[in-house]
């Protein structure tokens, strides 16, 4: 076994590359959980679908705009990725409580357990790396993480609509 890393050394190229690597492989291994669960579900939807599904179980009620800001995607495929997800009964819109023309979106009970099926796999492979990880590597971990996330961790445009 390779002895810990002397913390000096930390931000050097290689040992961010091998952070980098490590990112890489954990997130296959992650997205291979993901579609394996999609194809369990045969719903043909894809990781998009399920991210979406995952975001609006967390976060009910977002819309469009802060649905593709969470994820990176653009607002069109956003609206689209929600627009397939009601048209398969996992998703319901409804107009906003403070502004009647913004459309939000909340999972359905069909959503809900869509999105379970697919999110207990993941519980899962995280319960055991946190394991592995320990009590103190489980809150350094979730910071590392959340520094990576930046600005996606809140939501700054909580009024976007659909």
């Amino acid at each position: 076994m390779n002895a810990p890393a002397d913390p000096r050394l930390i931000l050097r190229e290689d040992e961010l590359d091998a952070g980098l690597e490590l990112l890489m492989l954990s997130e296959a291994a992650v997205w291979a959980a993901v579609d394996q669960g999609l194809a369990d579900q045969d719903l043909g939807l894809g990781r998009s679908h399920w991210r979406a599904a995952f975001l609006l179980r967390r976060r009910p009620g977002i819309g469009v705009q802060e649905l593709a800001h969470l994820t990176s995607l653009s607002k069109q495929a956003a609206s689209r990725i929600l627009v397939d997800l009601a048209a398969k009964g996992l998703v319901e819109k409804a107009a906003g409580d403070l502004d009647g023309r913004r459309r939000t979106a909340v999972l359905t009970p069909a959503g809900l357990t869509f999105e379970a099926a697919i999110a207990e796999r993941l519980r899962t492979q995280l319960s055991r790396a946190y394991r592995v990880g320990g009590l103190d590597g489980v809150a350094a971990a979730r910071r590392i993480l959340a520094a990576l996330a930046g600005g996606r961790t809140r939501s700054p445009n909580a009024g976007g609509g659909l």
